[in-house]
């Protein structure tokens, strides 16, 4: 990805990964369970959703800062990647290690992920996270244009005091958009993240039901942005993406291409469509950006990369419409 692109360099952000991991990608041929194995490639990478998405936007000519929390005993892996990413660090260090995550890749593009819980925290530690925030929200020079906040919660915090951190940005006239699942998910719904990116499992998840087919999803979208979510992103991989905001309903339907690894699909949609967001672009041209720029990054381990040489065809084949005008909170009233 290009680092020229000037109108994002007013743009700073800060991405919150609380709960980070070393990914450990493992390539197979087949998964077989119980079966010997001899791997195709492995590699270990830095990562997490606030750290692919730092990775995505830091590329895309953004000013990045990472925060969250590292284990001393193995944080180099980071310290490099944060290097050559050129994002500056701001994680506060813990004792131990930081959990490493692994990714079962099969030829046909699935993945298993068999992920560890990561540094157990104590009520201090996240104190030390929130004085960091609090630095940065309270100088100007160090101020964001936007807060992603990534993944799961390490143990030891209770999903709660993820809803007091996104008040507390907030409430400095920030805008933060939140990529997690579970029950983190409804509280950053409760406590009005302006953007959330559900799958559709995890979608389902927060409605309580199933969502069968493309109606069921819609609907579960609508209740979601009903809830008083600024913008809702719904990724179901190959069957397209789903944005509903102020902007309207819009869908998009990704090219075709070969799959190989899926991990940061979700992360790289939801940095690109926040860049496109920050460049002011229209609604159609900042979803076909995210789109083609997820689908890239499908066909290989990591993020997405405009860079590409087939990036403007991907663009080309990437299918945008806007369903309706909806205003869901009056609909759902």
């Amino acid at each position: 990805m290009s680092r020229n692109q000037d109108e994002a360099n007013k743009a700073p952000v800060l991405t919150i990964s609380a709960n980070p991991a070393l990914d450990l990608s493992v390539g197979l041929a087949q998964l077989v369970p119980g079966a010997l194995h001899r791997a195709e490639s492995v590699e270990l990478t830095a990562a997490g959703k606030g750290v692919n998405m730092a990775r995505v936007l830091a590329a895309l000519g953004h000013p990045v800062c990472v925060t969250g929390f590292l284990g001393k005993d193995n944080d180099a892996a980071f310290v490099d990647a944060f290097a050559d990413m050129g994002v500056e660090d701001a994680f506060v260090r813990l004792p131990g290690a930081t959990r490493i995550n692994t990714k079962l890749t099969e030829q046909d593009g699935r993945v298993s992920d068999i992920n560890a819980p990561g540094l157990a925290l104590e009520e201090e530690h996240w104190q030390r996270l929130l004085d960091t925030l609090d630095q940065r929200l309270s100088q100007p020079q160090l101020r964001p244009a936007a807060v992603m906040i990534g993944g799961s919660l390490p143990p030891g915090i209770a999903p709660q005091a993820l809803g007091e951190l996104i008040s507390r940005v907030k409430a400095a006239g920030i805008p933060v958009w939140a990529d997690t699942s579970g029950e983190a998910l409804r509280v950053a719904v409760k406590a009005g993240a302006d953007a959330v990116k559900p799958n559709v499992e995890e979608l389902a998840d927060w409605a309580g039901r199933a969502l069968p087919g493309d109606d069921a999803i819609h609907q579960a979208t609508l209740e979601l942005f009903a809830a008083g979510v600024g913008d809702v992103v719904v990724s179901a991989g190959a069957s397209g993406v789903t944005w509903l905001g102020q902007q309207g309903l819009w869908q998009s339907l990704p090219p075709a291409v070969k799959v190989s690894n899926t991990v940061c699909a979700g992360d790289t949609l939801f940095a690109g469509l926040l860049h496109g967001v920050l460049c002011e672009w229209s609604a159609e041209q900042a979803l076909r950006f995210a789109t083609a720029l997820s689908a890239e990054a499908v066909r290989h381990t990591g993020v997405g990369c405009s860079d590409a040489g087939d990036f403007s065809d991907l663009l080309s084949d990437t299918r945008v419409r806007r369903r309706n005008d909806v205003e869901a909170r009056g609909v759902m009233a």
